[in-house]
């Protein structure tokens, strides 16, 4: 990701934790990114996703994954919704704290410093769950996929960078080693990596296909409910289609995230 390193402002406090990612239109008039390279960020994705989001969020708990500066965070608050934001940056981590306060959200939003493996040890479950721009991130995707479905309670909005198309090879059941010619097919579902620095960053590591997200997401457990923009997806806990992790394989999640796996 790019941060906003120069901005049209002159506002010391802002620049002082600075640069930003995420531009926030703060109470004041403000904004701490307003010349951000992909335009005002993240508030045209949140146009996008707003009208799929109850606008009532009261009672509800809320994990914004790679929180950032807190912008989805305090937009979740401001619908009632009590929040936890995670991320691994300090920078981003103070500049949150810092425009909490500005929003006067101190009451509805936390912080902490969390990586998406951690998750595996916390036990509170979240009503929705934001796990957007984290996953391509990922040395370890589907495990990363896994632990975060398990604290879904209701909603999960998923988002990643993504190979491009839309295409769907739907007759993957139980194929045979003799049909791996099939896996070159449009649309079966599949993920680049990428072993260089993508975007000049090092942590770029894979882009799925449309076919994969939607095959891991049900992997996973998750039914997709919707599409509501480009590489955005609805999902729900699907209890019909169980995530492997939960029944078969189980004893691989626990090792694989440091806790005792055998009986």
């Amino acid at each position: 990701m790019t941060a906003c390193d120069t901005p049209v402002h002159t506002d010391p406090e802002i620049q002082q934790l600075g640069p930003w990612f995420h531009n926030l239109h703060l109470p004041d008039g403000r904004q701490t990114c307003p010349d951000h390279w992909l335009g005002d960020f993240p508030s045209f994705k949140w146009r996008e996703l707003a009208p799929h989001i109850p606008e009532d969020l009261d009672g509800w708990t809320c994990l914004d994954i790679g929180c950032n500066a807190g912008f989805y965070s305090f937009k979740l608050a401001e619908r009632g919704a009590t929040v936890l934001g995670i991320d691994l940056d300090d920078r981003y981590l103070r500049q949150a704290e810092w425009a909490c306060h500005q929003f006067g959200l101190q009451q509805r939003v936390r912080f902490e410093k969390m990586q998406v493996y951690d998750l595996a040890r916390h036990r509170e479950m979240f009503d929705l769950v934001l796990f957007m721009g984290v996953f391509y991130h990922l040395r370890y995707p589907l495990l990363g996929l896994d632990i975060v479905s398990q604290r879904v309670r209701q909603l999960m909005v998923f988002q990643s960078l993504t190979m491009p198309g839309n295409d769907v090879f739907t007759e993957t059941s139980n194929r045979g080693l003799n049909d791996r010619d099939l896996l070159t097919e449009p649309g079966w579902p599949k993920m680049a990596f990428l072993e260089h620095r993508f975007e000049d960053d090092p942590t770029n590591w894979w882009a799925p296909n449309h076919a994969a997200v939607e095959a891991m997401l049900r992997s996973a457990g998750m039914r997709v409910t919707g599409r509501p923009a480009h590489e955005i997806y609805l999902c729900q806990p699907d209890p019909a289609n169980p995530s492997c992790i939960t029944t078969w394989d189980a004893a691989e999640l626990r090792s694989a995230t440091g806790q005792t796996w055998k009986e």
